[in-house]
This record gives structure tokens, C-alpha cells and sequence, in this order.
């Protein structure tokens, strides 16, 4: 079962995928995307990180997510994926790009997320990828922000096609947007 958790920031996405991975009573990875490029960001991570079950295995990938989840993923295994936005992230403005952000999707992006989405299906395993819904608000000033906005908007509509199961959570309450058809 392949499952997508959208939410804001703080909305409780990750503490709820927590709490599914945890009622699976499967081991748990954690795949974590996210890189410390500032004081803000690592006590972010720390959080995260004095949250979560002691026992869990942790890997780190900020760039090769599709590798990772293959060589991750396995029959009576739960996986999360924290988060989505932080890859893309990753492509768009790398810690050490500086000032220098592409006016347009990378190559290096657009590769990485095919091969990721043609990943997917094939993956054994129960998956929660966590996610940021950033489409809610007001079109961002700055032509890196509406390209962040945009394409994870896209990246956010491919995921949820590619899982049986997507959950939207605000405020700590989930909500089901799409449940496993049963005939």
C-alpha cells in the first residue's frame, strides 16, 4: 500500500504518518530528504528527529530518493518518505547554489522525478510519502517561488495518482481524499 500525506507546515503530516507506521506494527525506515543548510533547518530536523521511535532505521537522501526506496523497500517493511518538498527543494536550490536558482525546471529534476513516478508502482512494502500542500495560498512573488509552488502542485497530482491512498491532514485531523477501491 502506497500512500500520500499532504498537509501545511506544522499541520501534524509527519507525526501521522508516525502513528500509521507505527500501527503496522512493521519495522520502520525513514527516509529523510531534508539537508541542515542553517541554523533554522537543523533545529528543524532535530525536532523530527526527538520525535520519532528510537528503533527506526534512518537513511538519508536528498537527491536519490527512487535508489533509495528500491534498495529500501521490501515485503513487511513500512517506509516513510519525509518529505517530498524538501527533495524538490534539493534540485531547485541546492545549499550551495547561493543566489544562483534556475529559471526553469533542471534536467537533473525532471530525470530524478521520472524516475522516481515509474518507481513507484513496483515498490513492495507498505510507502507514506509526506508531502507539502503549497497551492492554497496566494501566487508567490518571485519566479522561484510560483516554479516551487507549480511543480510541486504537479509533482503532489502524480503522487496521489500513483498511491492507493492520499490523506490530507490540517490542524492534526487527517482527511481521506482517496481510499483502495474494494469490489
Amino acid at each position: 500500500m502506497k500512500e500520500l500525506i499532504l498537509g501545511g507546515a506544522r499541520s501534524g503530516k509527519s507525526a501521522y504518518a508516525q502513528q500509521r507506521a507505527a500501527a503496522s506494527g512493521l519495522p520502520v525506515t525513514l527516509i529523510v530528504t531534508g539537508s541542515a543548510g542553517d541554523a533554522e533547518m537543523a533545529e528543524r530536523i532535530a525536532h523530527h528527529r526527538a520525535t520519532r521511535p528510537a528503533d527506526w532505521r534512518v537513511v538519508e537522501a536528498p537527491l536519490a530518493l527512487a535508489a533509495t526506496l528500491r534498495a529500501e523497500a521490501a515485503p513487511g517493511r513500512c517506509v516513510i518518505v519525509d518529505c517530498m518538498t524538501l527533495w524538490l527543494t534539493n534540485f531547485l536550490a541546492p545549499v550551495d547554489a547561493g543566489t544562483d536558482f534556475p529559471a526553469a525546471l533542471p534536467q537533473p529534476w525532471c530525470d530524478a522525478r521520472a524516475v522516481l513516478l515509474s518507481t513507484l508502482p513496483a515498490l513492495p512494502g507498505e510507502i507514506l510519502l509526506i508531502s507539502n500542500e503549497v497551492g492554497l495560498g496566494i501566487v508567490p512573488l518571485g519566479s522561484l517561488a510560483r516554479l516551487f509552488r507549480d511543480e510541486a502542485g504537479r509533482l503532489n497530482q502524480d503522487l496521489a495518482a500513483a498511491c492507493e491512498r492520499a490523506t490530507f491532514v490540517a490542524a492534526g485531523l487527517p482527511l481521506a481524499l482517496k481510499t483502495p477501491q474494494h469490489c
